[in-house]
């Protein structure tokens, strides 16, 4: 009888070390997965400017927002400016403040500085070069050729054949989507030079 109780027990304690590595496995997974998480979502750490960087830094965080900032004499109120020089669009709210801005790929044939409005929109269709584009925005018309903001499906934004007459002022996936949720029909569009 001794036997059989001291085999039981040494099962008992292989089942339990068994169990107790188990246990130290999970754990020691978990603790990695979380170094993981929190070194995804900790901000990057700065490095210390040398002397005489900091006004370098300011001077290209003015440039910055200087090309970035809602031109002056675009409007009021709801709309979307795009800057043609500037290959810049701004999607401005209610109050007048700008929601989001972004560089755009100007097509072959661009309107007159002026104010439009959204007049047509489209999900998917095939651009006039032949790209299957998604997010149609199309607010102008310049001698039958239909004006509107697009993104490719493949996300690329190719600089415009010139030896094609073509209206599609093409965005980024993510900025046409910013885009089509902003400009419903009727939105004011202000075109400035």
């Amino acid at each position: 009888m001794a036997r059989s109780s001291g085999s039981g027990a040494g099962v008992v304690v292989t089942g339990l070390t068994a169990a107790a590595l188990a246990v130290i496995g999970f754990f020691a997974f978990q603790a990695s997965a979380a170094q993981d998480r929190a070194e995804k979502h900790a901000p990057a750490k700065a490095a210390s400017p040398s002397p005489g960087a900091s006004d370098a830094g300011k001077k290209n965080q003015q440039s910055r927002k200087k090309a970035t900032a809602l031109p002056a004499r675009s409007g009021s109120g709801f709309r979307v400016v795009y800057a043609l020089e500037r290959r810049r669009v701004w999607l401005v709210g209610k109050d007048g403040k700008v929601t989001d801005t972004f560089t755009v790929h100007p097509s072959t044939v661009s309107p007159a500085p002026g104010t439009y409005k959204v007049s047509s929109r489209s999900s998917h269709v095939t651009g006039s070069d032949g790209v299957p584009i998604e997010n149609v925005v199309r607010f102008a018309d310049v001698k039958g050729v239909s004006v509107g903001f697009s993104a490719a499906l493949d996300g690329s934004t190719p600089n415009a054949d010139p030896s094609r007459k073509t209206g599609g002022v093409r965005e980024k996936r993510e900025d046409g989507e910013a885009m089509w949720l902003h400009a419903t029909i009727g939105t004011r569009v202000v075109v400035i030079p």
